[in-house]
């Protein structure tokens, strides 16, 4: 049983009000994981400028920034993660066969993506070991070594949220509820 607390703009500390202002600005409300995450103001702000950084920053498309985040959630097993990116996949107008093949580890529709989420999962497998011939593969499916930090950049979003999801069994919000998953 979770003994976080999910915060509201009105319980939050100090610090975190205005990074809560900023979930609100951004989703409409402040979802679940926002809220427990604002116990800890360093963490909350931490994640919402890795999120920032790897959605706006990177060389990933929309379906390449799905493929990520969703190929972690999935083999992190993160109930909370996998519908709110199924949700946020949607408004990014990621094609569903992508969202469907990542949530059900099936194989996606293009050898491109398919070479970034098996490049992703060994990252993660392996903790960030990459033999030369899995690098050589990555690089001629037309990747390079900078997507290959980026995936860092988002393996290191995707562990605050899917590691405070399992700590805080963070209840899924009502708008990403019809996405609901598990393993």
């Amino acid at each position: 049983m979770s003994t976080f607390k999910i915060h509201t703009s009105e319980t939050a500390p100090n610090e975190s009000k205005s990074l809560l202002d900023n979930s609100v600005k951004a989703f409409g409300m402040i979802p679940n994981l926002h809220g427990v995450m604002a116990e800890s103001p360093a963490t909350l702000e931490a994640y919402q400028k890795l999120h920032q950084l790897f959605s706006e920053k990177t060389a990933f498309n929309a379906e390449e920034l799905t493929v990520v985040w969703q190929t972690i959630n999935v083999e992190n097993n993160c109930h909370y993660c996998v519908p709110a990116h199924t949700a946020i996949a949607h408004m990014m107008k990621v094609d569903a066969t992508i969202t469907e093949a990542l949530r059900n580890s099936a194989t996606l529709p293009n050898e491109k993506l398919q070479t970034l989420h098996e490049t992703t999962l060994k990252i993660v497998n392996n903790r960030g070991e990459l033999s030369n011939e899995d690098v050589s593969v990555f690089k001629n499916a037309g990747y390079t070594n900078q997507h290959l930090l980026e995936i860092l950049l988002g393996y290191s979003q995707k562990i605050l949220s899917n590691y405070t999801n399992h700590l805080a069994s963070t209840p899924v919000d009502e708008p990403f509820q019809k996405f609901a998953w598990s393993k």
